[in-house]
């Protein structure tokens, strides 16, 4: 290792690195953010990127497994003050305003033009699986806060819940002044079979 850090200065040019390739994905994209600018951005020589990351797209994922580490860890927040009362208009609600700040994210940017695809395919398999399997972990989380039965599929509804997610990708042909409505009717319907299946 050429150089030593101390944790203080590592956990510095982790925290820039992030801070950069969020900046530099909303200007130019996956394909032309590259390390060399993400170096330059940061003032590290590039030999200093791979201590710390294999690849750029390694930087983005975890960028992204932030984003999603922090949506859900409001949303337990807002389920933990809502365990006794919760309704599937509640439950809309919170989920409909998680999904909205995805959307209002740098995020929903990566997406909408292909990035994300060629991202997930330019990682590992066993890292996109444990990705799926977050997802599944997240959505067994908020089924637990309403005493599921046994009966209930969760991959199913996390499969759901991932579909509607994927919606963000469309919403020009969905119709932009009516995506809003729309997300919510969706994840209102998959919540209210959700509450019918567990009374079954």
């Amino acid at each position: 290792m050429p150089k030593k850090f101390t944790e203080k200065e590592k956990s510095f040019i982790k925290q820039k690195l992030k801070k950069e390739a969020i900046e530099c994905l909303a200007l130019y994209g996956l394909k032309k953010t590259t390390v060399d600018e993400l170096v330059k951005r940061v003032n590290i020589p590039k030999g200093t990127f791979y201590l710390f990351y294999e690849s750029k797209e390694l930087l983005i994922f975890e960028v992204i497994q932030d984003l999603h580490d922090a949506v859900q860890k409001e949303l337990m927040i807002k389920l933990d003050l809502l365990t006794d009362n919760l309704t599937v208009d509640l439950l809309t609600e919170v989920l409909f305003e998680l999904f909205k700040k995805v959307k209002d994210s740098g995020l929903l940017s990566i997406m909408m033009n292909g990035d994300l695809d060629l991202l997930m395919r330019k990682l590992p398999e066993d890292l996109v699986n444990e990705h799926h399997l977050h997802d599944d972990n997240t959505v067994e989380q908020i089924l637990g806060y309403l005493k599921l039965n046994q009966k209930v599929n969760t991959k199913v509804y996390s499969g759901a819940f991932r579909g509607i997610f994927l919606t963000m990708l469309f919403q020009r042909e969905i119709g932009e002044d009516i995506y809003e409505d729309s997300l919510k009717l969706m994840l209102r319907g998959i919540i209210r079979e959700l509450f019918k299946e567990n009374e079954i």
